[in-house]
């Protein structure tokens, strides 16, 4: 079985990013790494660290983005959780292997980095997200 070495990130769906702030920042005393357009995924993000970990604050950056579509309809919240992983094309193979229903059945590449989601109907209602740094 392949490990799962931490939580990378939890995202969290949000119309205006200086808005949230006012809590994240403001309120709860997380500092703001930086804000980053990301255009693979329809988004701005702002990366907020914790720990060995972080909050990302996402907003849409297109009417017509999965994002967007969880904004309108659930009006923001939490839009997904996370994992870090050792192996990603090994643990989504596990994954299939056990019968849950996965998103990407291989990996996105992105410099640095591959991810894939699993479905929110395999996970019991949470988008998990997994993430290997490479």
């Amino acid at each position: 079985m392949t490990g799962v070495k931490k939580i990378n990130h939890v995202a969290v769906v949000v119309a205006d990013i200086d808005a949230a702030l006012a809590f994240w920042q403001d309120a709860l005393g997380l500092e703001l790494h930086h804000v980053e357009d990301v255009p693979s995924q329809k988004a701005t993000v702002a990366f907020l660290p914790v720990g060995d970990s972080e909050v990302e604050l996402v907003k849409p950056t297109t009417d017509d983005s999965g994002v967007a579509k969880f904004l309108a309809e659930r009006g923001g919240g939490m839009h997904h959780l996370c994992f870090e992983v050792d192996d990603i094309a090994a643990k989504l193979a596990e994954m299939k292997a056990k019968g849950v229903r996965l998103i990407n059945e291989t990996p996105i590449e992105l410099p640095g980095r591959k991810m894939a989601f699993i479905h929110p109907k395999s996970t019991g209602g949470v988008l998990v997200e997994l993430y290997e740094v490479t």
